[in-house]
């Protein structure tokens, strides 16, 4: 299907979001629709509602809207009426291509294609790109029907086991002592062992405190497909506490597993005291086995409540024990981010990847690196 805006108006718009984009600003092409749709219900004759049409649709972060406003006065500063007056510009015509849907007759397709800029795309990648705090509702149920695909392929380790191997690097001494007997004690053939290789345990740990709450309902839904997914994952929550729902999250119905997990973390969206939380994690599970040579998995906006000395010591000893530590931090995708916050920068030293988790395209990532 096609939308065609008002001549000069369209162009305009397309204009800001270019300029909102080269300052930092990451907007999809599905926000840009979005405004277009909304300055089509509320008009553009008035200055404030365009403002606000923009800003719901295309400023979400709160470190954003300075940079939307700034923009914004500069790109309108001459107001609605001048941009009515302009008459000379090619309208825009948005092609609507989800579905892979062409124009029906060769006549439609002229129309389309005439004094027309086509913009063609997939829904799918438009919502894989879209940040989650971003997404309507509709969208985000889209978005884990996809999310329920989604595999992760861990690696493996070697084993204290052993077992039988033509070309290993042990000596079985037992299986060649046997067959050295039927040749009256001459080891006629050495045979061999080497180490099993078994599959490297995946722990994600997901921070569930208010400052997460516009991805963790998300992020757990990821949680979700890597434990239905394979073997040797288990799933914690970081709150005021520290709350196992590896059985919980066991389900491969995500419905009836996020409403288990619901009843069973009692803290959240409440605060957080990451650095607690991985000791209680280190000193009841990690330390003693769970950790050792394992993916570890924060999945964090590094937000802590306690003191920070804690945090960067339990850090520590989860370095020592683990195969390697994945932080996982949706802010790090905001134009400009640095790890301020005193329990990202006390965690940063400790940890071997540091990726974002906005958004699909992210976790798909994320299931990459964890693969490795």
């Amino acid at each position: 299907m096609s939308v065609s805006l008002e001549r000069t108006i369209d162009r305009h718009l397309v204009e800001f979001v270019e300029v909102l984009r080269e300052e930092g600003i990451s907007i999809p092409l599905g926000a840009t629709l979005e405004f277009g749709k909304a300055l089509a219900e509320i008009g553009v004759e008035r200055r404030e509602g365009v403002y606000w049409s923009g800003r719901v649709t295309l400023a979400i972060q709160p470190e954003e809207i300075a940079i939307y406003d700034t923009a914004f006065n500069q790109h309108w500063h001459l107001g609605i009426s001048t941009v009515l007056e302009v008459s000379d510009l090619k309208p825009l015509t948005l092609v609507l291509d989800e579905l892979g849907e062409t124009p029906e007759t060769d006549e439609e397709a002229e129309n389309i294609t005439q004094d027309a800029i086509n913009v063609r795309y997939s829904r799918t990648e438009i919502l894989a790109e879209k940040d989650f705090a971003k997404c309507s509702e509709k969208e985000l149920e889209e978005l884990y029907k996809i999310m329920k695909h989604l595999r992760l392929y861990g690696t493996t380790k070697r084993s204290r086991r052993l077992q039988k191997a033509r070309d290993g690097r042990y000596l079985d001494f037992r299986r060649t002592v046997k067959a050295a007997l039927r040749f009256g004690g001459d080891p006629i053939q050495l045979f061999s062992r080497n180490s099993r290789e078994r599959p490297r345990r995946l722990v994600l740990l997901l921070d569930v405190s208010g400052s997460m709450e516009s991805y963790a309902r998300s992020l757990i839904r990821f949680v979700h497909a890597a434990i239905v997914g394979r073997n040797q994952v288990e799933a914690f929550t970081l709150g005021t506490r520290l709350t196992r729902l590896t059985r919980e999250l066991s389900s491969r119905d995500p419905d009836v597993a996020l409403t288990r997990a619901a009843r069973t973390v009692p803290d959240w969206s409440g605060g957080t005291r990451l650095g607690e939380g991985l000791r209680l994690f280190n000193n009841e599970w990690g330390i003693r086995g769970m950790a050792r040579g394992a993916t570890v998995v924060i999945l964090s906006d590094g937000w802590d409540r306690g003191e920070t000395e804690i945090l960067e010591e339990q850090m520590e000893r989860l370095a020592l024990v683990s195969h390697k530590i994945v932080w996982v931090n949706p802010l790090k995708a905001t134009p400009g981010y640095e790890p301020l916050a005193k329990g990202m920068s006390a965690a940063l030293p400790y940890v071997d990847e540091f990726l974002a988790g906005h958004n699909l395209i992210s976790l798909q990532t994320l299931a990459k690196v964890v693969s490795e």
